[in-house]
């Protein structure tokens, strides 16, 4: 099952998308989807759904991020063989865990605005799991167990202030906007295995990232686990999984950033496509 929300933001409704691609309203079955909505007996009821009989939902409206309310964002930095490859560093022994600011999520094809004076703002298409029962202390045998389903996010990073202004990589991970997630929340069943995904980026029309969730140094059953034992998991909860190579900083012989005026259009196999315009920054 596809899972979405649309609507103006802070306004958002809840659809589906069904097997035909017609967005179905939801709202009728219920008032939002947050992550009440995520268990294994709620899902199990919207997929028991006859979708054709809902009503279909006119024209293109904005999609926004397919679930209401989420409470943590935790990150994984440095996941992808390939991509450490690239950044000319050592495997991790341990996962590399940050977050990212709740304020920065952001509709699937939304503007992303750059930081006022950023120069160093870059793209990272990444697989994103949303938790659907509480984990805490977790088998990694029983860790998939947990997963309502899931998502693409970009996981847009000021390198800047994620690197050269001291501290965390939260700094360079949090800023309005650079959290887009969507289009739709796609159920387990739908996915299949996380680890056969393919992957891709493209900045103004030229691929720039192309890789497959197999190349993961840890794999999302691994990382519920292993977040589990230091953070609670609750409903609703997104983690983003790490990015392959190709992102602008690994560009040679320059690194190359966005600027106002750039399109980012990424993807991920089964799960859809986002598409964001790159805008300056404005005062809000």
């Amino acid at each position: 099952m596809k899972l979405l929300r649309y609507g103006a933001a802070g306004h958002e409704r809840p659809g589906v998308l069904d097997r035909d691609g017609v967005l179905r309203d939801l709202s009728g079955e219920l008032p939002d989807l947050t992550p009440a909505h995520l268990g294994v007996e709620s899902l199990r009821r919207l997929t028991g759904l006859n979708l054709s009989s809902l009503p279909a939902i006119a024209g293109r409206p904005r999609l926004g991020v397919p679930v209401a309310g989420i409470g943590k964002f935790i990150a994984v930095g440095l996941n992808y063989i390939d991509h450490a490859a690239e950044a000319g560093l050592p495997l991790p022994k341990e996962p590399v865990l940050f977050t990212k600011a709740i304020s920065c999520l952001n509709g699937p094809n939304d503007d992303v605005m750059l930081p006022k004076g950023s120069t160093k703002s870059d793209w990272e298409v990444e697989l994103g799991v949303v938790i659907g029962t509480l984990a805490r202390y977790v088998e990694e045998a029983d860790a998939l167990r947990h997963v309502a389903g899931y998502c693409i996010v970009n996981d847009v990073s000021e390198r800047e202030y994620q690197m050269e202004r001291g501290g965390t990589w939260d700094k360079g991970k949090g800023c309005d906007s650079f959290g887009p997630v969507g289009p739709w929340l796609v159920t387990p069943d739908e996915v299949g295995d996380p680890q056969n995904l393919k992957l891709w980026l493209d900045l103004n029309g030229q691929r720039r990232q192309s890789g497959s969730t197999r190349m993961m140094i840890f794999s999302v059953a691994t990382l519920i686990a292993y977040i589990s034992r230091f953070v609670t998991l609750q409903p609703g909860d997104l983690v983003i999984t790490g990015t392959p190579p190709g992102t602008g900083m690994g560009v040679k012989p320059e690194p190359l950033y966005l600027r106002p005026g750039d399109v980012m259009t990424l993807g991920i196999e089964r799960l859809g496509e986002q598409a964001q315009n790159v805008v300056p920054w404005v005062a809000r």
